[in-house]
């Protein structure tokens, strides 16, 4: 099972924005040098409080620059809030410096406020991001290509530079809607799902409407279903539970499940996080692994960003040293 973490560059307990960036900069180096597979990075725009990751191409390059194993992935990166060509040329670059590493998460986000400010119709999103997507994987892999859509148009464009990987990085799909669940199994391309938008109940129902998707539309095997969710390792369970409280409560509140309503604490833990000792939290991967056929986590390290830099690298530490060799 691959194993990743999902960065946000938290801002709410750092001392300043340097030393944000420092941090996280540290965490991603010890990631690496304790053998994580993946690192995730979001795309959040206008949250200064929470986050300063509002340009996650220009991160991943210096994430790149910086290591020489770790795989770099969007998660994810918000196609109609830029030019395909542009992040085309982008992409490929950082596939460029970083060696072939890069995996390209794509989403629409479920939350219209950046495209208010970005002057793109939210209403919009689902036709732009289609056209996006065409668009990039046509220039990643035609010598020559040319498009007339209802959003972009061109002709005779190239390249420059390509991509190291063939055809082209890997691609994925986040899901944030019930419905979407299918849609991306007819289009072929691996899941992504997170909890914001659904809990961890719904999960192996999500990953078969994925699944019965793929199957309908004749595309061979069952598709690889990745879950982002949030992980909080303690070295004991009250210790865990107690350091994990307020972070996971925030996280809850972000988007809350609008079938149930609030959530208290137990109900979190169960259905929108991870939290435990390392025991537990293998426990409780492998029965998503064997419930929803999971191929891969991506741990949210730093759930409501509440975490200390210390508590974030010592669940990490846990995370990649104790949990992770369970699986490999």
């Amino acid at each position: 099972m691959e194993f990743g973490i999902f960065h946000e560059f938290w801002s709410t307990r750092a001392p300043s924005q340097a030393a944000a960036f420092a941090q996280s900069f540290e965490q991603i180096a010890a990631a690496e040098g304790w053998g994580l597979d993946v690192l995730w990075l979001a795309e959040i725009h206008m949250n200064p409080a929470r986050s300063l990751l509002s340009a996650p191409l220009t991160v991943a390059s210096a994430v790149a620059a910086r290591t020489s194993r770790i795989k770099i992935g969007t998660a994810v990166q918000i196609l109609p809030l830029g030019h395909p060509l542009r992040l085309a040329e982008e992409t490929a670059t950082i596939d460029q410096i970083s060696g072939g590493r890069l995996i390209f998460g794509v989403g629409r986000s479920a939350f219209p406020r950046a495209y208010q400010a970005y002057g793109i119709s939210y209403e919009e999103s689902t036709e732009r991001f289609a056209e996006s997507l065409h668009i990039i994987e046509k220039a990643w892999t035609e010598p020559v290509c040319s498009h007339r859509g209802r959003y972009f148009a061109f002709d005779n464009f190239t390249l420059v530079p390509r991509p190291v990987q063939v055809p082209h990085p890997p691609i994925r799909i986040a899901a944030s809607q019930a419905d979407t669940y299918t849609a991306i199994g007819r289009l072929g391309y691996p899941l992504f799902s997170a909890v914001r938008a659904s809990p961890l109940s719904e999960l192996p129902g999500h990953a078969h409407a994925y699944r019965e998707g793929r199957r309908a539309a004749g595309h061979d095997g069952p598709g690889e279903v990745y879950l982002q969710v949030p992980i909080y390792v303690g070295e004991s369970r009250a210790a865990a539970f107690a350091e994990a409280e307020a972070g996971m409560m925030q996280f809850a509140s972000y988007r809350p499940d609008l079938k149930r309503g609030p959530m208290n604490y137990e109900q979190v833990r169960q259905e929108k996080g991870i939290v435990g000792t390392p025991d537990m939290v293998a426990d409780r991967l492998a029965e998503l692994q064997e419930t929803a056929g999971i191929a891969g986590v991506s741990a949210e390290i730093n759930p409501g960003s509440l975490l200390s830099h210390e508590q974030v690298l010592r669940s990490l530490q846990l995370y990649c040293r104790e949990v992770m060799p369970r699986f490999k």
